[in-house]
């Protein structure tokens, strides 16, 4: 089993409306290894369910625990459901390139009968597993015996009628489909579409689309490859659907734009319908302007009228009715704007840092370095910023808002921005559909956060 249960614990947290709640605290940790650092983290439709893929081709998913009168506290704890390999490391042999096994995004399906589906890619190749429990096993056949070897025809007399016998939970991943061959360039996004049959796949630059159901053949709906490589100006960076218009999705840029398109007005979504982008102040403009401004995640809100970007210092929210600036802009690490060179010496200035929205899309949540996380409510325009760290997370101890300090005398509880581990960072984070339950994936553990039901 790849995760370890390392502990459960009350913890004190102060949620995103700054109110101090109890939060009930599990953290799930693996040997660190290159192989062990999860690389996506998604919860399903009903958050019952929460699944992580990492580097080394593996998907963990973890069942949310229901509560009994035994355990009245146990609601809301995750534990491991099932562990399966997704991918394995492949050679292309006519390009002579190694294809890593690393998971670069899940995405589940609606559930539509007792078994779970779920789309996983790495750089290549796309696949539809089936997620299925099995409680009971057929006994008393005619041809063969209880352990499974072949009886002799002509000494069976008389037939029988075989019965089902309860057995073990076993819990069975299965592939279903494998979407391969499609994507040139490696594979950023997948997002399920709204009708729930099909589905878009995007690489740097070309998005497709593609029927659940049909695995050898998908439309290129947007190729912005041009015809000399030599003129390349910017690369596709993330795509999603619309939650509830199937013709519509958006796809964003290394330049700091998103396009909406509608797929029907042309096959060939080229031109797009909408297109949004914030104007540079130029006084502000320096070497690295074009790096930060880059977009490394978008998701559009569960409402579908807004849309959240989020690139190297901030995310940005976006109505779809308005598309020459955000209508709201939370900066998420400021205190690096003077740390960029550095950054870019490291390269940790190219870190891909996702976003989420809560379930009412009233609060956003995103990573930032020394393993701490942002949360913004967009009411209130308040934010605060927590660690996740099992140094920090003490049974009964009070999880208290981080600041970090950019200069002259530091406070007690203030961390200074010389003393950040740029090693140490979050770049994936899911909130669950229905609750204020996070889930904030840390280098190699996952860590989950649930307000205390009292």
């Amino acid at each position: 089993d790849p995760f370890e249960k390392v502990d459960v614990v009350m913890v004190m947290c102060k949620s995103h409306l700054g109110n101090v709640q109890a939060t009930r605290y599990v953290l799930w940790c693996r040997d660190a290894g290159f192989t062990d650092i999860i690389s996506t983290v998604e919860f399903n439709y009903s958050g019952d369910l929460l699944a992580t893929g990492d580097k080394g081709g593996r998907v963990v998913i973890f069942q949310r625990e229901q509560e009994s009168k035994n355990r009245p506290l146990s609601r809301g704890e995750y534990n491991v459901y099932s562990t399966f390999q997704s991918h394995e490391p492949e050679f292309d042999y006519l390009k002579s390139l190694e294809i890593e096994e690393k998971i670069n995004k899940i995405r589940w399906l609606p559930q539509q009968n007792a078994a779970h589906f779920l789309l996983s890619t790495n750089d290549k190749t796309i696949k539809l597993w089936k997620i299925s429990e099995r409680d009971k096993r057929a006994e008393g056949y005619n041809l063969k015996d209880e352990d499974g070897r072949l009886r002799d025809p002509f000494r069976i007399t008389s037939l029988r009628v075989p019965v089902l016998m309860p057995m073990d939970l076993m819990v069975e991943a299965s592939p279903r489909r494998i979407f391969a061959n499609a994507h040139t360039y490696h594979i950023n996004s997948i997002s399920v579409n709204s009708d729930h049959e099909t589905y878009l796949s995007a690489d740097d630059l070309r998005i497709n689309l593609w029927h659940l159901e049909i695995t050898d053949r998908s439309f290129n709906i947007v190729d912005i490859k041009p015809a000399n490589m030599e003129e390349l100006t910017e690369v596709i960076t993330a795509a999603e659907c619309h939650p509830h218009q199937c013709n519509v999705f958006v796809y964003s840029s290394s330049k700091g734009t998103i396009r909406l398109c509608d797929m029907r007005a042309a096959a060939l979504c080229d031109r797009h319908s909408k297109f949004f982008e914030e104007p540079e102040d130029p006084s502000s403009r320096s070497f690295f302007s074009e790096i930060i401004s880059s977009i490394s995640d978008v998701k559009f809100s569960h409402s579908g009228r807004y849309m959240m970007t989020r690139d190297y210092l901030s995310v940005k929210v976006w109505d779809l009715n308005m598309e020459n600036r955000p209508v709201e802009t939370y900066q998420v690490h400021e205190y690096l704007r003077s740390k960029l060179c550095s950054l870019y010496e490291n390269d940790c200035i190219f870190d891909k840092f996702e976003c989420c929205w809560n379930g009412s899309d009233s609060a956003i949540m995103t990573g930032s370095y020394n393993n701490f996380f942002r949360m913004f409510d967009r009411n209130t325009r308040r934010d605060i910023t927590l660690e996740a760290s099992r140094e920090n997370s003490k049974p009964r101890a009070i999880l208290k808002p981080r600041k970090v300090c950019t200069g002259g005398k530091r406070k007690k509880d203030e961390i200074s921005v010389d003393s950040l581990d740029f090693n140490k960072k979050i770049l994936h984070t899911a909130w669950h559909p229905k609750e204020n339950v996070i889930a904030v994936a840390a280098t190699n553990n996952l860590y989950i956060f649930q307000d205390k039901i009292n």
